[in-house]
């Protein structure tokens, strides 16, 4: 088994013949690697084999590709794979392909091949390592067929440095002390579902409530002392035996979105419990309690009810939403009464911020910043505030053949035109995003001038001065765009929600933990809501952000992530807590 010592001190040509199984048939990307000598950790090579590949030239880069062989193809049957693709291939089962999977194998790869100029290249072992199936890699090769050619090329990339990963970490006998444990968590997990295809978990349902009984026995089994409060989170306290210890907090939401992946929000919860777990076993004690709260809901499905979980821990819990009913017309308070909680005991989950020392909240990225830059983990500097509206446009509906283009009043028109204007304005600014996620015609007809039309605009930006600025800049070319085509548009706010800034001596010690693992620090702003924005009402707050795979895909079954991102995250959750100083 070779050793980094040996690499760090054996002759150029044996470093470079060490690291041939690597890359396939790719001798000059360790060549280029060696130069970076003496590597202080296996992340540190893995980082310099990745920066080889990325500083290559296109057309190095198309023959590294190429360089691969195709899955169950010619060279699988004549028995020309190196060893290690043979290994990979043959612990997918592509060694034992039906008639049928084959046939299907051949076909896709005669169509990727005529499309893209270039073997389809997947890391068959997997996000786990434990190898994807052979249904999954057909899905997988023939979903990503409708890419365009650029695209493919970077997924392609990305794939080979998944699979030199995976070599590495064979090479070098490197056993993943928390990322398994966490994906087969994730997977025990999304088996509770609401419903039978995909996972679906929303707030009290019994899939729901089987989520949090597991959860609880988890983090028991981990050492901790836990209790599921009157609406539904479960909090999980490592307890210190210092004197006047305070409290460090971290966490996330266990409810999903309807069909949704199996790391966004549990990530959060499932981490920590692995770090604790691993505290426990040494027994090492901190200075401090640290407490795991899995919140029971963030995602509003059931009851449009957003935050309930964390708004309860910071005493905000609005009892209005009490009487707030579902699709099947339960209200909150008989399904909190169902679930054996008592809703007269709400008020006092509520936690003193004099006994908190912080929030910090580790979720994947829910999008493509991370994985294209060949990072595994993120510091969040802000949770973006968020200004919401609904738009109704009112035109005039006429004959689509008769009326002239200079006399119509065409509401659709004026909605595409606040698209492009929403579009064209957000695309300047500083971590500034505008969507128009819902465009109807009511009523619509081919032959129709549309007379009206109803459209969503959801601004966000990490600064509320930026977002603030593009709202009224949106706000007013509506009405610009209005008066010009002679449309009246009501413009209804439903949701102002202010940046959460993450706290920077927090951030700080954050991104010094990242930085020990041996990564870079680089910090990003979330687009995305989570439950920190909640805890920034009583405590500072801070996030790390680990890479999603599949181009960042989230609230999705594809959402994925790779076990040793969440193995490395762990290391630097567990640094973070090892190496904490309180703010003075």
């Amino acid at each position: 088994m070779t050793t980094l010592s040996e690499l760090n001190h054996c002759a150029p040509e044996a470093f470079i013949e060490s690291l041939r199984g690597i890359y396939e048939h790719s001798p000059w990307i360790p060549q280029r690697a060696c130069a970076a000598r003496p590597f202080a950790s296996a992340t540190a090579l893995k980082l310099a084999l990745q920066a080889a590949v990325n500083a290559a030239t296109l057309e190095r880069q198309l023959e590294l590709i190429r360089a691969h062989p195709e899955l169950a193809g010619k060279a699988a049957i004549a028995g020309e794979l190196t060893p290690e693709s043979s290994q990979e291939q043959a612990r997918s089962g592509l060694d034992r392909c039906s008639a049928e999977e084959f046939a299907a194998l051949q076909s896709l790869n005669a169509d990727y091949n005529a499309k893209f100029g270039f073997p389809f290249i997947l890391a068959v072992k997997g996000p786990d390592g434990a190898g994807l199936t052979r249904r999954h890699i057909i899905a997988t090769f023939t979903r990503r067929l409708r890419n365009q050619r650029d695209e493919e090329i970077g997924e392609c990339l990305r794939q080979i440095k998944r699979i030199a990963e995976l070599r590495l970490n064979a090479l070098f006998g490197f056993a993943l002390d928390f990322g398994p444990a966490i994906m087969q968590w994730a997977e025990t997990l999304a088996g509770w579902s609401d419903s039978e295809d995909g996972l679906t978990c929303a707030y009290l349902t019994p899939a729901h409530r089987a989520t949090a009984q597991q959860l609880a026995e988890w983090m028991r089994a981990a050492g901790m002392s836990v209790r599921i409060d009157a609406v539904g989170n479960v909090a999980g306290r490592y307890l210190s035996n210092a004197p006047g210890a305070k409290t460090l907090m971290t966490g996330s939401h266990y409810d999903t979105v309807r069909n949704g992946g199996k790391y966004d929000g549990r990530l959060g919860i499932l981490l920590p419990i692995a770090v604790v777990r691993h505290l426990h076993q040494r027994g090492e004690e901190l200075p401090f309690h640290f407490e795991i709260v899995a919140f029971a809901e963030e995602e509003g499905v059931r009851f449009k009810s957003t935050f309930l979980g964390s708004n309860a821990v910071t005493g905000r819990f609005d009892p209005a939403l009490l009487e707030q009913r579902d699709a099947d017309g339960v209200s909150m308070r008989e399904a909190i009464a169902a679930a054996g909680h008592d809703v007269a005991a709400i008020p006092a989950i509520g936690r003193d911020p004099a006994d908190l020392l912080g929030y910090v909240e580790v979720h994947i990225e829910q999008g493509p910043v991370l994985l294209e830059r060949d990072l595994a983990l993120g510091v969040v500097t802000a949770i973006n505030g968020s200004s919401r509206y609904l738009v109704e446009l009112r035109g005039l509906a006429s004959h689509a053949g008769t009326t002239p283009m200079t006399m119509r009043r065409d509401a659709a028109a004026a909605a595409a035109e606040i698209v492009l204007l929403v579009e064209r304005r957000c695309a300047d600014g500083a971590a500034l995003v505008g969507t128009v996620g819902q465009l109807q015609v009511p009523d619509g007809s081919v032959n129709v001038i549309p007379g009206a039309c109803r459209l969503s605009l959801d601004i966000r930006a990490a600064d509320d001065a930026v977002r603030l600025a593009a709202v009224a800049d949106i706000l007013d070319g509506i009405a610009a765009i209005c008066a010009r085509r002679r449309i009246e548009a009501e413009v209804r706010q439903i949701v102002s929600a202010a940046a959460a800034p993450c706290a920077p001596w927090l951030m700080r010690q954050l991104g010094a933990a990242v930085e020990r693992a041996g990564l870079p620090r680089h910090e990003l702003p979330s687009g995305a809501g989570h439950d920190a924005m909640a805890m920034a009402s009583i405590t500072d707050v801070a996030m790390l952000f680990t890479r999603c795979g599949n181009g960042g895909i989230s609230h999705n079954p594809l959402e994925t992530m790779t076990a040793d991102d969440a193995d490395i995250a762990a290391r630097v959750l567990l640094d973070f807590l090892r190496n904490f100083r309180a703010e003075a």
